[in-house]
């Protein structure tokens, strides 16, 4: 499919991408609050219960930026298609949830499967939407990702009661099965473009240029915040006496907020309303108000709220953030800066909780959390201070972030 012709297809033909997104945001939440909530009661020590949790992230952190090579290399959809039913496979290791080294191989497998498919689906989702269509496609892939991490929790608390663990990962590797075979029939096909041959000068530019490493930047400060709250608001809540259920509502209210912001926010970017720069300086300030007046002492309501202007602030980084991403990268090495992003956003997520509870643990939780609104604040002023010019060509190699314009055609 040439790129003059991706602006043509049907969104229903894109629909398959973002149930891809759906299951990695599903896999890893659901399986991470089953382990946590159900990880004693099988017999894992609270050490086995952190490697397990930690196995998934690491195999995407090193994984990803080269299933998002492969992608340009030998197409998109084969390794979509690959890394969905690895893992459906690799789930079925998780039937045997007794064993921790079963276990550990759905993990480490679910991880490794997960970081085919998410950064090709990115890439897929950045070539089919085409010119000036970027952030309201990015909106709604990150929505659906959204719904997986706002469904998955309270999805694996119904089927481990009904089922245990064996339940979870049987749901999961069904689910990863038939999104596989969706992909395969629906999907168009996405074939590798003709690349120049890059010296490792040419990928030090490119990966040092503002207009990479602004957008990367601002989505791992984004998923920072999203990790260290969803752990730390609902201990908030219940050190201020709320029960469990209150106490986990807080990070699904904050993962439904952010589900519902961007499919809007994606319509708002590709109508040029509001600049790239503009709109992620308003993200990261929304996150780290919502970051700060947690850490305020407003009891179980003001966490709620928390809750809600996070949501929001990842909700309108993340469409502009990809969107720009998409916007100025030239289509033959998609795969690899969205695997590239996808590992800051890793990173991210998992620097976000270690700030927070470092500093918790020489002072105060709500001092930590203000020490992480500090860090959302500085990002957000370096994103600001970062000069911007208007862009002439969408593969244009040296231009910074976007400043709202669209190229033409």
């Amino acid at each position: 499919m040439s790129e003059s012709s991706a602006s043509t297809v049907r969104p229903a033909r894109v629909a398959p991408l973002y149930a891809a997104g759906f299951v990695t945001a599903f896999g890893a939440f659901s399986v991470a609050a089953g382990l946590g909530a159900t990880g004693e009661d099988i017999g894992l020590s609270l050490l086995r219960i952190g490697v397990l949790l930690a196995l998934y992230d690491v195999a995407e952190v090193l994984l990803k930026p080269v299933f998002g090579a492969l992608s340009d290399r030998i197409g998109a959809k084969p390794v979509i298609v690959s890394g969905l039913i690895a893992f459906a496979g690799l789930s079925l290791f998780g039937l045997g949830a007794d064993n921790a080294i079963l276990l550990a191989v759905a993990r480490l497998g679910q991880g490794a499967a997960a970081a085919a498919f998410s950064p090709a689906s990115s890439a897929s989702v950045a070539r089919l939407a085409g010119v000036g269509r970027t952030g309201r496609y990015f909106g709604r892939y990150g929505s659906w990702k959204g719904l997986g991490y706002t469904l998955g929790p309270l999805l694996a608390a119904l089927l481990i009661g009904v089922g245990g663990m064996p339940l979870l990962f049987g749901v999961l590797a069904v689910a990863s099965a038939v999104t596989a075979v969706w992909v395969a029939i629906v999907l168009p096909s996405i074939p590798p473009l003709p690349r120049p041959r890059y010296t490792v000068l040419d990928l030090v530019k490119q990966t040092t240029d503002r207009r990479f490493v602004v957008p990367t930047v601002a989505l791992a400060t984004s998923t920072a915040v999203l990790g260290a709250s969803i752990g730390f608001l609902p201990a908030l809540a219940t050190e201020g006496g709320s029960d469990l259920l209150a106490s986990i509502g807080i990070a699904s209210v904050l993962a439904l907020a952010l589900t519902v912001v961007q499919p809007g926010v994606g319509v708002v970017r590709d109508r040029a309303m509001v600049a790239d720069r503009t709109g992620i300086v308003v993200g990261l300030g929304v996150m780290a108000a919502g970051v700060l007046f947690a850490a305020a002492p407003w009891g179980p309501v003001g966490l709620y709220i928390a809750a809600v202007l996070i949501g929001a602030g990842i909700g309108i980084t993340t469409p502009y953030g990809f969107a720009a991403l998409a916007d100025s990268t030239p289509p033959e090495r998609m795969g690899r800066t969205m695997g590239s992003a996808e590992l800051g956003r890793e990173l991210g997520d998992s620097a976000g909780p270690l700030l927070v509870g470092a500093v918790a643990t020489a002072i105060t939780l709500p001092v930590g959390l203000a020490a992480l609104a500090a860090v959302t604040i500085a990002v957000a002023a370096g994103v600001a201070a970062t000069p911007s010019t208007q862009r002439t060509s969408p593969d244009a190699v040296d231009e910074p972030i976007t400043n709202g314009e669209r190229p033409q055609n």
